[in-house]
């Protein structure tokens, strides 16, 4: 569904200091902007920010940050963290393809996918967000150990990140095709209340980032081209 132009939206955005149109200044500085130790996450696609408010409400000891590409959804998305005072929560405007450009070594801890577009065309597979291309991106700013969790409603697109974790250095550490709304830390999103009203099941993935042999030979490769000491 395509959405309606706010010419509002961005101005009102702007306006708050939680909310970055032009991120990629930002790489290796997020724990300065957070001012702590804590965690960071991040969710990919956070829309109206349901999600966003509920986790960054019920977790104050991690901080959080919210992308969407759609300034016309996250204007709702940054009014809800306004409104919570949630001063461990950031709202970013960027396209997920340059994620890379926004975020440093180690710098995400979890990242949450919540109901993105399944991209069932097999000429568009690589524009998901589970796809090894994304997942060779999320390498470069998480570390052994890094989390997803990932929800979607899509039958397809869930047998096929069943492969893609597997076989790209990610460890299923949890899966299901009928997500319980109760399920321990599970916080429901705006789709996910609405499919679960039509009867529809909710497929889940978390899957941990292990280290591969070739993560070990990058880092030396890095080492050893690295300007000398004088």
């Amino acid at each position: 569904m395509r959405l309606r132009h706010k010419p509002w939206a961005l101005p009102e955005l702007r306006e708050d200091a939680y909310f970055f149109e032009n991120p990629s200044h930002m790489k290796g500085k997020w724990q300065e902007e957070f001012s702590n130790l804590n965690p960071t996450d991040l969710e990919i696609g956070c829309g109206k920010g349901d999600f966003l408010k509920e986790t960054g409400k019920n977790n104050k000891d991690r901080n959080l940050i919210g992308l969407d590409l759609k300034n016309e959804v996250l204007v709702y998305a940054m009014r809800k963290v306004r409104d919570e005072d949630l001063s461990n929560v950031r709202v970013i405007s960027m396209k997920a393809e340059d994620i890379s450009d926004v975020f440093g070594e180690n710098e995400i801890d979890t990242i949450y996918i919540n109901f993105c577009n399944p991209w069932p065309k097999a000429g568009h597979n690589k524009r998901r967000l589970t796809h090894p291309r994304f997942l060779e991106k999320y390498r470069h700013f998480t570390k052994p150990g890094s989390r997803i969790e990932f929800k979607t409603d899509d039958e397809g697109l869930f047998t096929d990140s069943i492969e893609y974790f597997k076989e790209n250095g990610w460890k299923i550490t949890f899966m299901t095709d009928d997500l319980k709304a109760d399920h321990p830390g599970n916080t429901v999103t705006e789709y996910e209340k609405r499919f679960r009203n039509f009867g529809m099941p909710i497929y889940r993935i978390d899957a941990v980032r292990e280290e591969r042999a070739e993560d070990r030979r990058e880092v030396i490769t890095e080492n050893n081209t690295s300007p000398a000491k004088e």
